[in-house]
């Protein structure tokens, strides 16, 4: 290929369709190329803010350089300086593997240049996206007032929620919203941002297995109402990301229904373990909330910021966001063509529902709901695993797909503190090597390892391998090698 002058149609940031196709079919084979190879590559590669620096640091160029090796330097010197969330060994946080007719999708979409926040600017993909949305609202059990958007994430989704819940409480001045324990941070955060006082962002305790406790929350509700507070949500975790605990969604929604408090469901992170048995068994009275918070790029394999936002009643969403400015006056096409950008904060807006779309459509649902349940069941297998192990023990049982687990092997006569930093080097060894990535947290202050198994390309071999890294690891620190 002929690198491009300051003469060409690429100085001018134009390519010849010819030009476009090569430098298209160069992108894919990079990314093929990564895909195939992960399953040999270490689950994590990170560098130094110094390494880095000396590496990419530089005035960006007067003239484009040959758009090859602009390529090239991304998938060599950039993208794979990550963790890589979608390998089979990738057992940290809460991992993503997309499905390549998602990637896909997003491609199409960034080539047509989609802005989703009006129907005028966009029918078609916000009509995909109502269709898309009916569908989540099926598996949930919504009626047919439900419906919601895409979003970036269960972040902006939560923050979304609770807008909705402020307005639909006559947005008091003493609110207070109520969570667990175990609940993500991003639940506190949303909660602050939309006004509520860190101080009345109430933490309801969890019970041994790390469930919101139902009396300890009716009773925090009567005692800030005795003070004059006033509720405007509960919280409650469809597979919370600590262990992989689901809170008792049907006594929650009793709770809300009986003091007119607006139930809010996160399950970003598990929401779409609905597909499978367990996950519809566990999820009793999700159908109930009036939202819920799901991140399609989590149990759905799609690529990140594709998460969404769920409502019983759409209406309420609306009215809380829906504006009519002047200059907008065009894309009012009445209401059975939503605007998008009336049901949340983002009006200019990527399409995202294409990617679920292609996704579904190539594959279908079967192929969907086994990969679900393959995680659920993984876990359930790691967790048998380690409840027969000689230096294993289980520190949570598994749930959904999370299992929480240490090293301590019979006689090991360590303090708390030296058995936690027996584990912490366990973790390290595992993820230096290479083989695994996986986190850690602490479970009423004891230090844990934890697996999240989440991949619809992971194998019980991938599992089964990690955990006898573990062991052999373990057994050589405490020998001394």
């Amino acid at each position: 290929m002929t690198p491009p002058t300051e003469d060409t149609p690429e100085s001018e940031m134009k390519l010849s369709a010819e030009r476009m196709m090569e430098l298209a079919q160069l992108a894919s084979r990079l990314i093929i190329e990564r895909c195939e190879g992960l399953p040999g590559e270490p689950a994590w590669r990170g560098g130094t803010r110094a390494e880095l620096e000396a590496l990419l640091r530089e005035e960006p160029p007067e003239h484009g350089r040959p758009a090859e090796q602009v390529l090239e330097r991304a998938a060599r010197e950039i993208l794979p300086v990550a963790g890589r969330v979608d390998h089979p060994r990738f057992f940290a946080f809460v991992p993503s593997s997309a499905t390549w007719p998602s990637v896909l999708a997003d491609y199409m979409a960034a080539g047509h240049n989609i802005f989703q926040g009006t129907w005028l600017g966009a029918s078609g993909p916000s009509q995909l996206e109502v269709i898309v949305i009916d569908w989540f609202c099926d598996w949930l059990g919504y009626p047919e007032t439900g419906g919601g958007l895409f979003t970036s994430g269960g972040s902006a989704a939560s923050l979304d929620a609770f807008v909705a819940a402020r307005e639909a409480a006559g947005a008091p001045d003493r609110a207070t919203v109520y969570m667990s324990d175990q609940s993500h941070t991003a639940l506190s955060r949303a909660a602050t941002i939309v006004g509520v006082r860190p101080e009345r962002v109430k933490k309801v305790p969890s019970d041994d297995r790390y469930r919101l406790d139902i009396d300890a929350l009716r009773s925090m509700i009567a005692e800030d109402r005795a003070a004059g507070l006033t509720p405007i949500a509960i919280c409650g975790n469809a597979g919370a990301t600590n262990t992989g605990a689901v809170d008792p969604l049907d006594a929650i929604a009793d709770v809300c229904e009986s003091e007119d408090i607006w139930f809010h469901v996160d399950a970003a992170y598990g929401g779409f373990a609905i597909l499978s048995d367990e996950g519809r068994r566990l999820f009793t009275g999700i159908n109930r909330a009036d939202s819920i918070a799901m991140d399609a790029h989590k149990w759905l394999f799609q690529p990140f910021e594709t998460g969404c936002l769920m409502v019983k009643n759409v209406r309420r969403l609306e009215a809380a966001f829906s504006v009519r400015p002047e200059y907008l006056q065009d894309t009012e096409w009445g209401g059975e063509h939503p605007n998008f950008g009336d049901r949340g904060l983002q009006l200019s807006r990527s399409f995202r529902a294409l990617k679920v779309w292609m996704s579904i459509q190539t594959f279908g649902m079967k192929a969907f709901r086994s990969a679900v349940t393959r995680g659920i069941d993984l876990a359930a297998q790691a967790d048998e695993w380690i409840r027969v192990s000689e230096t294993l023990e289980i520190a949570n049982p598994a749930s959904l797909s999370v299992v929480c687990f240490r090293f301590n092997p019979p006689g090991c006569d360590l303090s708390a503190e030296e058995l936690a930093a027996l584990n912490e080097r366990i973790q390290t060894r595992v993820i230096e090597t290479g083989t695994a990535m996986m986190s850690s947290t602490r479970l009423r202050g004891v230090y844990s390892l934890r697996l999240c198994i989440l991949n619809h390309t992971t194998t019980w071999d991938d599992v089964r391998s990690t955990l006898e890294a573990i062991e052999q690891f373990g057994m050589d620190e405490i020998s001394g090698e």
